[in-house]
């Protein structure tokens, strides 16, 4: 089955032809056909981005001054050339679309029905930038494509197996009963995905396997995963909390937001953005948010960028310790995500210490490892230690042909 997978923005959509089904999905050898993206809607000098295939990508600019336009080009792309992706669109199976928060109402993907679109909208309140647009592109696909099914698959779906104890904060219970404060969790496609491909390589059943991910990238998350089930995870009510990230601040003492909107009179919205944009880091290196670039700087003996990047590291390795607590037997520990599946350095400092935990990682066979699948960690330690490159796309594919064929869900 042909599946097209899409992530809507407020201004980009990004999308991948994918081909899967049940047994692809069980050797793992699903068919990537094409993706693409349009970045810049509304505007006349939108960017369009596409590959076909193993063909090289190319990239044209148009005039696409709103949503439909964007997912129209999509595609007439995915129509065109000499061997196109697809004939027509009655080639696609299924649309899988990425949304962003599902709050406590979704703890799996579905099918978009009408009851299901409005309960999306109810979760507006949670995550206003993401969940508007995500719709958008169901609305789309519904126009120019009526016939063929929808599927919402959800980053928060994958947290909702949660304790109490983990999700609630330490504040009045009428502030959840009331406004749903709660810790909710994102990156669930990938934390989900990265555990399936760990227990596949090592032919696990998920009773047999106690995984801490960690999805460091620009947005970093880690979660404690025991038998399958996510129990705790570093982003709450919000992906402000947890590590420290590219641009957010991560886990801070709520006192001081107070303090400093009163220090230099800032608005909530100055305040929000000084913790989303302008924090993490690049709040703290002045330099820039991309930890290639932190690196680079560090080497050339900038003090700031390295403090950067042992804050960084230090978050991580206290998050790891903190979940071998949570689950007290570890028997995987997973890195991905841009920064995670390409920094051997920052896995090694996220390591250090770690070995009362049975975690000791290999500097050999670590420093060797960037951007592919492979284990890290050193003879005598207790954890596997993996790099796992994620595919969230994929696992939005392999959700929506498990959801319009009735086939149960993997975790």
């Amino acid at each position: 089955m042909k599946v097209l997978v899409l992530n809507c923005g407020s201004s980009t959509v990004k999308f991948q032809l994918i081909e899967t089904d049940g047994e692809l999905i069980a050797r793992n050898e699903d068919r990537f056909l094409a993706k693409g993206a349009v970045e810049k809607i509304g505007t006349t000098e939108a960017l369009i981005h596409f590959q076909s295939g193993d063909s090289k990508p190319t990239v044209t600019v148009a005039e696409i001054l709103e949503h439909k336009s964007a997912i129209s080009e999509c595609l007439r792309l995915l129509r065109s050339g000499n061997s196109p992706p697809i004939r027509n669109t009655e080639d696609i199976g299924v649309v899988g679309h990425r949304v962003v928060h599902g709050g406590e109402e979704f703890s799996g993907s579905c099918l978009m029905t009408d009851l299901v679109v409005e309960e999306i909208r109810d979760c507006i309140e949670l995550a206003p930038l993401h969940n508007p647009h995500n719709l958008k592109g169901y609305q789309v696909c519904r126009q120019l494509l009526p016939d063929i099914p929808q599927v919402a698959v959800f980053d928060t779906a994958f947290h909702q197996t949660m304790p109490p104890h983990a999700y609630l904060y330490g504040l009045p219970y009428l502030l959840y009963r009331r406004h749903q404060i709660r810790r909710y969790g994102f990156h669930g496609t990938s934390h989900r995905f990265v555990a399936y491909r760990f227990r596949q390589l090592f032919n696990l059943q998920k009773e047999a396997a106690n995984l801490i991910t960690c999805h460091l990238g620009n947005g970093c998350s880690i979660c404690a995963i025991e038998a399958g089930r996510s129990v705790d995870t570093s982003m709450g009510f919000t992906p402000l909390e947890g590590l420290v990230m590219g641009s957010r601040c991560g886990d801070v003492d709520p006192a001081i937001i107070l303090h400093v909107m009163a220090k230099e009179d800032l608005s909530l919205h100055e305040a929000t953005t000084l913790l989303n944009k302008h924090s993490g880091l690049y709040g703290i290196s002045g330099v820039s948010g991309d930890m290639r670039e932190l690196q680079q700087e560090a080497a050339s003996g900038n003090l700031r960028a390295n403090l950067a990047i042992e804050i960084f590291a230090y978050r991580v390795r206290k998050y790891i310790a903190a979940y071998c607590g949570v689950l007290g037997r570890v028997d995987g520990l997973i890195f991905t995500g841009g920064i995670g599946e390409n920094s051997p350095s920052i896995r090694l400092q996220s390591c250090d210490r770690l070995g009362f935990f049975g975690i000791e990682i290999d500097p050999s066979a670590n420093a060797q490892m960037s951007g592919r699948e492979g284990v890290v960690s050193s003879e005598s330690s207790r954890v596997r230690i993996c790099v796992i490159p994620t595919n969230e796309e994929l696992l939005i594919a392999r959700d929506s042909v498990r959801t319009v064929l009735g086939i149960p869900h993997l975790s």
